[in-house]
């Protein structure tokens, strides 16, 4: 029986058709698709960035993050602050991205120019402090001016050394209503006089009036005159003292214009002579004025030559 039974083979067809191959390319596809959303994210953050943004963005492609960390050229100015065996280090000493340069702040060394005049300003300032300290040493000490001291008023300013010469009700500097000079004003001048050609700054006189109006009021002989006279009047004074002539380099008249009591325009001690020991920078902006002022004048008056002379010429100017 068993010899007789048959091993039964059951065979297959093969199924030979091709499948659908629907898996790689939408891979790819959906790769494609993811970088070209990145790229046009990136184009949109580059057209709202502002300029400085871009040529930070800009800098960071151009130098890359290995050649920084590196040491390369691209350095940010910080790293002179980080010592040099540690300046490889991945991550940077100060926090923050080693090629960052926004913020970064260099204060410009001052040039020989500017540091020498700065310089010349300050020992110029040193000069009338000093000359202000010797000058109150000496109406504590000299008995002529010492008995005039509440009518001296010495203080600094921005133009320089100012020594004010006020009026009182019962001792007057000048005679009433006019530039004739009162015997203790002659004194005090006289003596300051020497002590004013210790420096070499030029000086500027002001005269000052009280609010009290001629009867003739601006039309004639007023406080504007007054006040010049008696501006003028000092500097005759103190030149017969001993100032050099040539360190006056401005006389003006005030009138009542700048009072010392605003709330009293007719207070005595608005009545006074301003004497001011020019620092060096406001000498030199009066100077460069009156230099334009002169340049201005003399290229109108050569305008002028030029156009009689092609008039004159029959040319046209």
């Amino acid at each position: 029986m068993s010899g007789d039974s048959h091993r039964v083979v059951i065979r297959r067809k093969a199924n030979h058709q091709h499948a659908h191959h629907g898996g790689s390319w939408k891979i790819a596809y959906a790769d494609f698709m993811t970088a070209m959303m990145a790229f046009f994210l990136v184009m949109w953050l580059v057209s709202i960035a502002s300029p400085q943004g871009r040529e930070g963005l800009a800098e960071y492609f151009r130098t890359p993050l290995g050649v920084a960390i590196a040491g390369g050229d691209q350095k940010s100015a910080n790293d002179s602050a980080i010592p040099a065996n540690n300046r490889s280090s991945v991550i940077p000493l100060s926090g923050g991205d080693p090629m960052r340069t926004t913020g970064e702040v260099r204060r410009a060394d001052p040039s020989p120019t500017t540091y020498q005049q700065s310089q010349t300003e300050t020992r110029d300032r040193q000069r009338l402090e000093n000359l202000r300290d010797r000058l109150n040493a000496a109406i504590e000490r000299n008995p002529v001016l010492q008995q005039y001291r509440p009518q001296l008023l010495v203080d600094m300013t921005s133009e320089g050394l100012r020594i004010q010469i006020v009026d009182d009700q019962s001792r007057p500097m000048f005679a009433t209503g006019s530039a004739q000079v009162a015997p203790y004003m002659r004194s005090i001048l006289r003596e300051i006089a020497p002590m004013l050609n210790e420096l070499p700054n030029k000086l500027s006189l002001s005269g000052h009036t009280d609010a009290m109006q001629y009867s003739s009021g601006e039309r004639a002989y007023s406080n504007w005159e007054l006040s010049a006279d008696r501006a003028n009047a000092s500097r005759r004074e103190l030149v017969a003292g001993g100032l050099i002539q040539d360190r006056v380099l401005r006389v003006t008249g005030l009138a009542s214009t700048m009072n010392l009591i605003k709330d009293d325009p007719y207070a005595a001690i608005n009545r006074r002579i301003s004497l001011i020991v020019l620092n060096a920078a406001t000498q030199r902006r009066i100077e460069r004025e009156n230099a334009a002022a002169a340049d201005i004048q003399t290229g109108s008056a050569q305008g002028a030559l030029e156009g009689a002379a092609a008039v004159n010429s029959g040319s046209p100017p």
